[in-house]
């Protein structure tokens, strides 16, 4: 279970150095209701900036809910794989914002598509994303996997096991897993830990089936903490804070 932040500060070693961060693509919108917003955006290149500083390794994947959602657009009628291509370009769209912003904060990035598209972004490579992240550069995965019928979850579990990342971490809007909808159920409690095969049977949605399978399949831990809080990326990496670890060796914290 993670330990409380001390007075002093952070512990100097961080408990996760390489890490994939998954952000919805909702989570780039800010106050808006919809695309993308850019002081939203520099707040989360600040958070990135200083965890690089701190010495981790980042790469990251961002959904692309904010311009379009390959599931909504199938529902209206349109063909999966049409729309799920148009869900993967959103997906490029929201790469190439978050690229500019934290280079813009002196981050050097690089984002990696699974989609050629040459003239904007590099083709996914995995050892030259390793490298890049070797070197101190930030890597966004874009375009999911490049396949339709696949969310960005499983295309940021696939990554991180690929770039051998520590853990997963997972911004949302809550500051971790919890029984039910705590926005919903005045009563829902906070898990600290739980395992994989709890939150598959108890079906918690964190992330899709196919994703928390590869992780638990591969011994990746999942770390749920909210991107509302400063500095709680920081914490997260040093193993402090609030936030859910969902791992094979979890325990409930009902």
């Amino acid at each position: 279970m993670p330990s409380g932040e001390s007075e002093t500060g952070h512990s100097g070693k961080l408990k996760y150095k390489r890490v994939l961060l998954k952000l919805s693509g909702e989570a780039l919108m800010g106050p808006g209701q919809f695309g993308i917003d850019i002081p939203t955006c520099e707040k989360f290149a600040r958070a990135i900036a200083d965890a690089r500083a701190a010495g981790a390794e980042i790469c990251l994947v961002i959904g692309g809910g904010n311009i379009f959602r390959g599931v909504a657009g199938a529902a209206k009628g349109m063909d999966r794989a049409q729309a799920d291509s148009m869900g993967m370009l959103a997906t490029v769209m929201n790469a190439l914002a978050m690229q500019s912003v934290l280079e813009n904060s002196g981050v050097p990035t690089r984002v990696q598509s699974a989609i050629h598209m040459d003239s904007i972004c590099e083709p996914y490579i995995r050892r030259r994303a390793q490298r890049h992240m070797e070197k101190g550069r930030v890597v966004i995965f874009a375009a999911g996997i490049g396949n339709p019928f696949f969310t960005t979850d499983t295309g940021a579990a696939l990554r991180a096991i690929e770039m051998n990342c520590d853990a997963l971490l997972k911004g949302t809007q809550v500051d971790g897993v919890y029984t039910a909808d705590p926005k919903l159920d005045a009563n829902a409690k906070r898990y600290d830990e739980v395992a994989y095969q709890e939150l598959l049977v108890k079906d918690l949605r964190v992330m899709d089936s196919s994703a928390v399978s590869l992780m638990r399949d591969n011994n990746i831990p999942i770390v749920v903490f909210s991107l509302k809080e400063e500095g709680s990326l920081l914490k997260v990496l040093h193993g402090e804070g609030t936030s859910t670890t969902i791992s094979n060796k979890g325990a409930s914290g009902e």
